[in-house]
């Protein structure tokens, strides 16, 4: 990430630099609706026929809530939501709208609007004249918490001050529909967890609200909402962004799951790496289960959209608990079918493409959310967590560790005998074809930084080659030494926390080279959908 000497816009300079822009203009009309047009739409919908009366009103305060989450991240990500109204050219407007600002998340983060500078590193977090030397002077230790923003005090002192102070119009609102969703709550362990929901929403502190969350196994509805990921802050990665899903469970599909939980431990004692780096025994009250997303809001609505879950990300909570994996399997349809089979057909050779299948993508993204809760959480060095120690670079490197170790995973159990729906090298095949997908988020993204990393990796290593027509053909036997190689480097990154050596890798590798480049370009020029974007709402389900 290049160096800067001075930290991001706050949030009021944000609204007073953009309101005096209220005449922006698109780069052209015809680019702007191309933009626009490269996220496929999608309905998000689901049977909602099963569910009680107390849970479909459940459900209907549940969007009422993400909409204020989806404003909060909106207050966090960019300022005054009002200014992206004052855009004239409608396909203009539509795309801020996606990208939740004036900057293309699939591009770099390059703004689309003339007149406008690059996106601020740190959003609204941090004031537009503090310079780093200044941040680390502040003298309270919360300055660096998830859910704390530093502002100037009239005095022009900076100060910290938590989430629930500085967005308390919001959190209060957010409160009381809580409170009534408690109410209707049939379900024990929807019930409590909403409970301590809603005392962490006020005290912004998340560890029993995550435990209890941990706990809700037999409820339909999940509700996952708060300040959860640091992508947004690129400046430091300290800082959560507020964000919501409403999720409606497939009970068959996740049954199918459940058995693999019982399998971590063993495969933690079986990862490719050092032994001192998998001694850590991961939780075994996590759970795998299927879903049918109904609402993103906030964060996970930006830009590229999620097609999986892996939560909480308290590594206190992961030790003792483990995690909970959620597999979105609409949007996770949306995705294959829209994109990666249309790029598959471009890139990949035209036998192995035969390879590809839902049931493979489906493990692999199933595995690699398995794999956020495998491997390393303390460094074994003293240099405290693998997050506290790789700062800003080490949400690219545990997507990283997430994808390898996911596809490293499918390929055991199929040996085992515990996947029997597909082959290896199916898997081996999808996960290559997808990457094709994932490079288009740009290296500024940590799930794009990871897929760049894994795909030049894997390249050098002989696991793929190109011929002159732009064709990739996949050497199985070197695509599996290459998956046990890519595993332990990304293990030994984060179990010796060496952010040197993290931050010059990822300079070097995670960049897209010109012959990717220009099969990239070739994609694009299909019209194939970068990503997917949302019909959504109460109307989707015939909510009132």
């Amino acid at each position: 990430m290049k160096k800067i000497g001075v930290i991001s816009l706050g949030m009021f300079m944000l609204m007073n630099v953009f309101s005096s822009k209220q005449n922006v203009q698109a780069q052209t009309k015809n680019s702007m609706k191309e933009k626009v047009e490269q996220y496929a739409q999608v309905r998000l919908s689901t049977d909602i026929s099963y569910l009680s009366p107390k849970e479909k009103q459940i459900l209907s305060i549940f969007f009422d809530v993400s909409k204020i989450m989806d404003d909060l991240y909106w207050k966090q990500t960019f300022g005054n939501k009002n200014e992206i109204m004052k855009i004239k050219d409608k396909d203009t407007r539509e795309f801020a709208m996606i990208n939740y600002g004036y900057w293309d998340r699939m591009d770099n983060m390059k703004p689309f609007v003339k007149g406008v500078g690059s996106k601020p590193l740190g959003c609204t977090f941090y004031p537009q004249d503090m310079t780093k030397q200044e941040f680390e002077k502040i003298q309270d230790n919360n300055k660096t918490s998830l859910y704390t923003v530093v502002r100037r005090d009239k005095q022009g002192k900076l100060i910290v001050k938590w989430y629930h102070q500085e967005y308390k119009q919001e959190i209060d609102k957010a409160v009381s529909l809580l409170n009534k969703a408690v109410a209707l709550a049939e379900d024990e362990g929807l019930k409590t967890y909403l409970k301590e929901r809603i005392k962490a929403l006020q005290t912004d502190d998340y560890y029993e609200s995550d435990l209890a969350w941990m706990n809700m196994k037999n409820s339909d509805l999940d509700f996952v909402v708060g300040p959860i990921e640091n992508y947004e802050d690129r400046l430091f990665g300290y800082k959560a962004a507020y964000e919501a899903f409403i999720l409606v469970k497939d009970p068959q599909w996740s049954k199918n799951l459940s058995k693999y939980i019982k399998l971590l431990p063993e495969l933690q004692k079986g990862l490719p790496c050092e032994e001192r780096f998998k001694q850590e025994v991961p939780g075994t009250e996590s759970d795998i289960n299927v879903y049918d997303v109904v609402y993103y809001g906030g964060d996970c609505n930006a830009g590229g959209k999620t097609i999986a879950i892996n939560l909480p990300n308290d590594e206190k909570v992961q030790i003792k608990k483990g995690s909970r994996r959620f597999q979105l399997k609409n949007a996770m349809k949306a995705k294959f079918d829209n994109i990666v089979i249309p790029i598959a057909k471009e890139v990949m050779n035209e036998e192995q493409m035969q390879k590809i299948n839902f049931n493979a993508f489906f493990s692999n993204v199933t595995f690699h959310e398995v794999a956020h809760g495998l491997g390393i959480k303390n460094t074994i060095n003293g240099k405290g967590t693998a997050r506290q120690a790789l700062k800003n670079q080490y949400s690219a490197y545990e997507e990283a560790k997430a994808d390898v170790l996911g596809l490293y995973m499918v390929s055991q159990l199929i040996k085992k005998g515990e996947i029997t729906n597909i082959t290896e090298e199916e898997s081996i095949t999808t996960f290559i074809a997808g990457i094709f997908r994932s490079v288009r988020f740009g290296a500024s993204e940590a799930h794009g930084q990871a897929n760049m990393m894994c795909f030049n990796f894997f390249e050098k290593a002989g696991a793929f080659t190109r011929d002159d027509n732009g064709r990739y053909t996949i050497n199985y036997d070197k695509a599996r030494q290459a998956i046990a190689d890519w595993s332990a480097l990304v293990l030994k990154i984060e179990g010796t926390g060496d952010y040197d050596f993290a931050q010059s890798y990822a300079k070097d590798n995670a960049t897209i080279h010109s012959d990717l480049q220009k099969d990239l370009d070739n994609i694009n020029s299909k019209g194939i959908p970068i990503d997917i974007r949302y019909i959504q709402g109460k109307q989707e389900l015939g909510l009132k």
